[in-house]
């Protein structure tokens, strides 16, 4: 790609341009994945150490949550082509929101009425 084709196209971002916070975000993730990497070896049923790990992933997430705010409020102004830190804070909620969910799920099977145990008139 030529030196002009570059400034004619607004939208592409050279890697040298992106800002330290992007670099930190996505150094963050790479971390996170390969700390969750070992999760996937846990024993199929082992809810214990699902519910452990589900618990990691999420703290991770809100950490990255953190730093994406961050990296908002510091985020520079008047840029032609700018980062959407809010859609990926809702994406990163969203995330949380379906791990959250999967903890809370009822583990055991749902409740079944009461037998009468006397069958006598």
């Amino acid at each position: 790609m030529s030196h002009k084709q570059v400034q004619a196209a607004p939208h592409v971002v050279q890697p040298t341009e992106q800002p330290k916070a992007h670099r930190a975000w996505l150094i963050a993730m790479l971390i996170a994945c390969a700390s969750a990497a070992p999760l996937a070896q846990a024993a199929a049923g082992d809810t214990d150490a699902e519910r452990e790990n589900l618990a990691r992933i999420d703290s991770e997430l809100e950490r990255v949550q953190v730093m994406v705010k961050e990296a908002a409020d510091r985020a520079p102004s008047g840029q032609r082509v700018k980062f959407r830190y809010d859609w990926l804070l809702h994406d990163l909620q969203l995330l949380r929101k379906g791990v959250a969910d999967h903890v809370d799920a009822p583990r055991q099977p749902r409740p079944v009425p009461p037998l009468r145990g006397d069958y006598r008139q």
